[in-house]
């Protein structure tokens, strides 16, 4: 199967561009025996490529007994077609290929659920009066039903019903890992999401952080359904870390809006870990791809201050740049550069989760009665206790540090304890 690269999609480094197509291709067990970088300098309607380049890779596909052409770029209905016909052999565009990789990846029934629904919008794009079997008629019905409605109407009229059926059933597990989000509020853990491009790391960084044995390969696409574990830092304090499906560039628009309710777990963590592969070359295009996507979803990460890098696969970097990455993570306190494969830089990346959760603290004032022992361990094991006087019924009142998010948790989950009013607190 050979992958073509059209200049549509030569917007970053052609040759990583090249190498991240063809790992698409083999990430679904397709052998790769054909890899070229096209220039387009007029897109054709018909075709895309220009009638000389259609012609000339012809022979080509013919000698090697291509089954496959995938396009790493966007192709319409008709030029899918057109260049099906010319070349004899299916051809594919990029969001074909990804949605090919998402529909073998996904074990869950709410992930195939969310595949199925990109899939179907993806489907029905497609059906336009390109292929001749779909312009046949069915016959109408009583003397004034007309001709009926062609094949390709029938189509997409089975096509959106299925997408009313699978949209119901994803607003379902919207809302209940909207519950599930509400039940952790309560649950005195902050919640921190892995993100990053595709094959950036996050799994094994998951799974060296939390001990786990989530499925980490070096192929694109890995991880598609989320995963979370329980992780304690250094100050003792624990939280639920998340590991989330990978971006890439030019993620079909369809797949953001499909795995929204995935990604929404990201919108509701306290904290977000952008994990990068540091040794790619095309990095900072990756990171822009991932900020961009974050934004879709209505993220905003730049100066937010919820958000840390870890600069993963320092392992692969050269020994100077290798030390230049981690004096730059010392310098910037929301940096981390670490290799999740051999565990450097770990002890690092905890303390800056710590820092950054710490960073919003305030000062609450509560008063525990005597019963209130598992109350007065929680604010101890989360929060910095600054002062503790003894009250002379046996309670105590206590003066701590808590971030906001800890500091609702613990009224969810402790609604009993009183909080001090200013007065109460000056007679203390």
């Amino acid at each position: 199967m050979p992958i073509l690269r059209t200049r549509k999609s030569i917007a970053r480094d052609a040759p990583a561009r090249l190498e991240e197509a063809c790992g698409l291709a083999e990430a679904i067990e397709l052998e790769v025996v054909l890899a070229k970088a096209l220039r387009v300098a007029r897109p054709r309607a018909a075709t895309l490529l220009g009638a000389g380049v259609v012609e000339a890779l012809k022979p080509e596909l013919k000698d090697l007994r291509v089954d496959v052409v995938v396009v790493d770029g966007s192709l319409t209905p008709i030029q899918q077609r057109n260049l099906e016909l010319a070349w004899k052999c299916k051809v594919i565009d990029r969001t074909g290929l990804i949605l090919e990789i998402f529909g073998a990846r996904a074990r869950t029934r709410e992930g195939s659920l969310q595949v199925e629904l990109a899939a179907l919008s993806y489907q029905r794009s497609r059906l336009v009066k390109s292929w001749t079997h779909l312009e046949r008629q069915r016959g109408g019905f009583g003397f004034l039903g007309g001709p009926g409605e062609t094949q390709i109407e029938a189509d997409r009229r089975q096509i959106d019903i299925r997408i009313s059926r699978i949209k119901a059933d994803l607003e379902n597990v919207a809302r209940t890992r909207g519950l599930h989000r509400a039940a952790r509020r309560r649950v005195p853990f902050s919640v921190v999401a892995l993100v990053g491009y595709t094959n950036a790391g996050k799994s094994t960084l998951f799974n060296t952080l939390t001990r786990a044995s989530v499925r980490a390969e070096d192929v694109l696409f890995a991880t598609l359904d989320p995963t979370m574990r329980g992780v304690q830092l250094p100050s003792g304090r624990k939280i639920i870390l998340s590991d989330t499906v990978g971006f890439i560039s030019d993620l079909p628009t369809d797949l953001v809006a499909a795995f929204r309710a995935t990604l929404e777990e990201v919108l509701s963590a306290d904290l977000v870990i952008h994990v990068r592969d540091i040794s790619h070359p095309d990095s900072e295009a990756q990171k822009k791809d991932v900020q961009d996507v974050l934004r879709e979803l209505g993220l905003e990460t730049e100066g937010s201050g919820a958000l840390i890098e870890a600069l993963n696969k320092t392992d692969l970097l050269a020994r100077g740049e290798r030390e230049a990455q981690i004096a730059r993570a010392r310098r910037h306190p929301d940096l981390a550069a670490v290799s999740a494969l051999t565990g450097e830089g770990m002890d690092g990346l905890l303390k800056a989760i710590d820092r950054r959760l710490a960073v919003d603290r305030r000062v609450y004032h509560y008063r525990l009665g005597p019963a209130d022992g598992a109350a007065m361990a929680w604010l101890y094991e989360h929060g910095e206790v600054l002062e503790r006087t003894e009250a002379d019924d046996g309670g105590v009142r206590l003066t701590v540090g808590l971030g906001p998010a800890d500091a609702e948790r613990f009224g969810h989950h402790y609604g009993g304890v009183t909080e001090l009013a200013r007065g109460e607190r000056a007679a203390q």
